[in-house]
Order: structure tokens, then C-alpha cells, then sequence
């Protein structure tokens, strides 16, 4: 299985899944552009290397993200996660590494982009929502989806909240399933843009309850 490399800024809690899912030894470096993140001890307890990109310390964002492609080339890696990451990448980044780059985020794509999607998905009193696999490209929330997985909301019971602790489990779930078939070179993106899956027996044990929309 390939290596990657992980981009935090906060707490890791997607970091941790990973780990939980045994791809720590296939992470080979955490960049944090934050030195106080939670997700650096994660890091350290599972014996992954850590690299601190403050972006504090650049005068530019060009130059911070060229800090970053530093490290990133200095290390094996076959795809660049985004967990948590609360940086927008420039394009010249993004063309570096093309269909490298994957994010989650935290709704049904195409529905509810950018910030605050679960504020978003409560506010519109949908019945359903979740977390979307995809590829980053320079419109934000747009890049060739690989998986979501969807989840009711009640909303009798349901507040912003739990609702984010609910979807919060789901991508726990579904980014390490997403990573898993990448790096075993099960995701392929096609002529059309669009993105097919190969499926193995076990998918739909790994992903559980969850109702997902996989392109197989």
C-alpha cells in the first residue's frame, strides 16, 4: 500500500480514525500550520513524524504553501489528506499535485458548500444529510466526488450540535474506507472527469449502517 501525508490545523480527530483504522504506518509525515493543534500529540503517540508550517511566519500565503511543497516532496507520499486543514489552497498548489489532494467535507455534495454545511443542512430542514470524499481542485467543495455517505436528521431531537457529532462519526468511518482504497489503487478518475471505485466483499461491512453513494 502507498504512503501519504496528512494536513492539520486543529484537534485530529479524523487523524485519530486513521490511526484507529491502522493507516499510521502508512502516514508519513502530519504537517500542522498550527503549532498548538491537538492532532501533533496524536501524531507523536502513534509514531508519525511531524512537520510545523506556521502560517503565521510567512508574509504570503505563496510562500507559506511553497514551505509546505517542501516538506510534502521531501517525503513519500501518493496522496495529500486534507483533516481538518482550515487553510484554502491556491491554485498554483493545486495544480502542483493534481488529483493528489483529497478532502471531507461535511455534507452531501453538491448540496451545502463551504463553511458551516451543517448549520446550513439544519437551517434548510432537510431529512437527510452527511460527509462527502472528494477531490480538491480550485472551486471550492466542487472537486470530482469519490463517496458520501448519508444520515438522517431528526429534527425533534436533533440541534446543530449533535447533528455535527453525528456526521463527525460518519467521516470517521468513510475517510479511512476512502484513503484505504486509494492507496490500494481502487479509485480511478476517468476521461469524463467522473470518479469510479473498485469494489472489494468487505465494503459494505467497513461502511455499516451508513447509506453510501459509491461509484462502482
Amino acid at each position: 500500500m502507498h504512503k501519504f501525508i496528512t494536513l492539520i490545523s486543529g484537534r485530529g480527530s479524523n487523524l485519530a480514525a486513521m490511526c484507529k483504522a491502522g493507516l499510521a504506518p502508512y502516514i508519513s509525515c502530519v504537517i500542522s500550520n498550527n503549532p498548538n493543534a491537538k492532532g501533533i500529540e496524536i501524531a507523536k503517540k502513534n509514531n508519525i513524524p511531524v512537520c510545523i508550517v506556521n502560517h503565521r511566519d510567512f508574509i504570503s500565503r505563496e510562500n507559506f504553501e511553497q514551505a509546505i511543497s517542501l516538506v510534502i516532496d521531501n517525503f513519500p507520499s501518493q496522496l495529500i489528506v486534507l483533516a481538518g486543514f482550515m487553510r484554502i489552497l491556491s491554485p498554483w498548489f493545486i495544480e502542483k499535485y493534481p488529483q493528489k489532494i483529497i478532502n471531507i467535507h461535511p455534507s452531501i455534495l453538491p448540496a451545502f458548500t463551504g463553511a458551516n454545511a451543517q448549520q446550513q443542512a439544519f437551517d434548510a430542514k432537510v431529512k437527510t444529510t452527511g460527509a462527502t470524499v472528494h477531490f480538491v481542485t480550485e472551486k471550492l467543495d466542487h472537486g470530482p466526488i469519490i463517496a458520501s455517505g448519508a444520515m438522517a436528521i431528526n429534527h425533534d431531537n436533533d440541534d446543530v450540535d449533535t447533528l455535527c457529532n453525528k456526521i463527525l462519526k460518519l467521516e470517521h468511518i468513510l475517510y479511512p474506507f476512502v484513503i484505504k482504497k486509494i492507496l490500494n489503487d481502487q479509485v480511478k478518475v476517468l476521461a469524463n472527469g467522473a470518479v469510479e471505485v473498485i469494489k472489494d466483499i468487505a465494503d459494505d461491512k467497513i461502511l455499516g449502517k451508513f447509506k453510501s453513494n459509491i461509484h462502482y
